[in-house]
């Protein structure tokens, strides 16, 4: 039969990381379809809550995830799933992450210690996952080495260099992971 032979192998694939470090960015780069944005505008019920200062233009936030897709080729499509960056709703992270092939973890190497808790959670639960730097206008350049050591992340985790608003670039990410996750798989297995 020919429904047998095209057989459609759906990933789903977690974008994770802290507030404002380019979830919603690297969704709306590689979506085919207009993605879901759950983005609200912030106002002030957010001052202490959300920690704006390190991204004073950031005027939006997710509230719940962000969802976009990927078509790989006939038979592989990738589900793309963002996670909501403030603590305040880390709650939904579990439910997201039900059934996930992986995980992007986003850093901001402004704002390292926002990561911990994504590469934390997918450590946990032993999620593959994959640590995007985030390139931002006017962060620092580290070395690989550099970044692994502040990171504390073990020698089989890629470390990837990207900029989520170019979809060469985040694409590049997700193939990393997907290879990741089936190589992960394949020594379980």
């Amino acid at each position: 039969m020919r429904a047998e032979q095209d057989e459609l192998i759906p990933l789903k694939v977690l974008i994770a990381g802290g507030f404002g470090v380019g979830k919603t960015t690297l969704v709306r780069s590689l979506s085919e379809i207009p993605p879901l944005l759950t983005e609200q505008a912030m106002t002030a019920a957010s001052i202490g809550v959300d920690d704006a200062d390190a991204v004073p233009d950031k005027r939006t936030t997710t509230v719940a995830m962000d969802f976009g897709r990927i078509t790989v080729d006939k038979s592989l499509i990738l589900y793309l799933f963002g996670t909501p960056g403030q603590s305040r709703f880390w709650f939904m992270w579990d439910e997201l992450a039900r059934g996930a092939v992986g995980a992007v973890v986003l850093v901001d190497l402004r704002r390292v210690d926002d990561c911990f808790p994504a590469i934390d959670y997918f450590e946990n639960r032993r999620l593959p996952f994959v640590v995007g730097v985030n390139r931002f206008p006017g962060a620092e350049d580290y070395d690989e080495e550099t970044v692994r050591d502040a990171l504390a992340l073990p020698a089989d985790c890629p470390l990837v260099w990207m900029d989520a608003r170019n979809a060469a670039s985040s694409s590049s990410a997700l193939v990393t992971l997907v290879e990741h996750a089936l190589a992960r798989t394949a020594v379980v297995g």
